[in-house]
């Protein structure tokens, strides 16, 4: 096998929730791995456009609330609307919400499950309606979690999301690998993000993870590159249904 099998020039990728963090990182390589970027986020991503353009690609912006499920057309018909088509999409997209299983609240549970879980289904069953409409194939990527496969404590929303996700994932790629449909998932360990802010802030807490985590480091955007492209590229034809854990270690302690 040659290194063009992750050769991404000429594709389009859709990827959700890229302005800042994971999803940044991973619509960067994508870039460079020279593929258009169409990034679907609520807030601006012009730090990403930057980056994408740096990569000699291009980026185009679709404003949306992935929670609301109402605008995933829009979403779809803005990115073939741009690039004429979908190759690749990145569920990244997604939300956390912190308290007790006791106290939980409907709303938080709702909001979660919205944007974590329901809009990675539809999106994905959107796309993959364009996928088998071109009779080329497609690339679907899931962003699960290590709660994917543990409990967690103080998530229940965002356990029971990431749970579902991979799931679903093995759904979809039952179902569409027939039309030459890859669905994987990619499952981040303890990364430095908005999301874990307050986790490596807490002394105690932060040490306790380090501890677990065999590589001794909390993981960095740029650590989901190398299996995001590869997972978005021909050389991961024959990979269907399964979750990639990009975590130092963490499960394996």
């Amino acid at each position: 096998m040659t290194f063009s099998k992750f050769d991404l020039s000429g594709k389009v990728a859709l990827v959700t929730g890229c302005n800042t963090g994971l999803g940044q990182g991973m619509a960067i390589a994508l870039a460079q791995a020279g593929a258009d970027i169409v990034g679907v986020n609520i807030s601006d991503a012009a730090d990403t456009a930057e980056s994408v353009s740096q990569a000699g690609r291009r980026f185009h912006s679709v404003m949306a609330n992935l929670g609301d499920t109402s605008t995933i057309p829009h979403v779809v018909e803005g990115a073939i609307g741009a690039f004429g088509k979908i190759d690749i999409l990145v569920n990244n997209a997604g939300i956390i919400r912190r308290e007790d299983a006791i106290n939980f609240s409907e709303k938080d549970w709702d909001d979660v499950m919205d944007l974590n879980l329901k809009s990675v289904f539809f999106l994905s069953q959107a796309v993959a309606r364009h996928f088998i409409a071109r009779r080329a194939g497609g690339k679907i990527i899931n962003i699960a979690s290590m709660l994917s496969f543990q409990g967690g404590i103080r998530v229940p929303s965002y356990t029971a999301s990431k749970s579902g996700v991979m799931g679903v994932t093995r759904l979809m790629a039952n179902e569409w690998a027939k039309h030459g449909i890859n669905v994987n998932a990619i499952a981040p360990g303890y990364m430095s993000t908005n999301n874990t802010a307050a986790l490596r802030a807490d002394e105690a807490r932060n040490a306790a993870i380090l501890e677990r985590i065999p590589a001794g480091r909390w993981g960095l955007p740029e650590d989901l590159a190398g299996p995001v492209v590869f997972l978005a590229s021909a050389a991961a034809d024959y990979v269907n249904g399964y979750t990639m854990a990009v975590d130092g270690g963490w499960l394996a302690r």
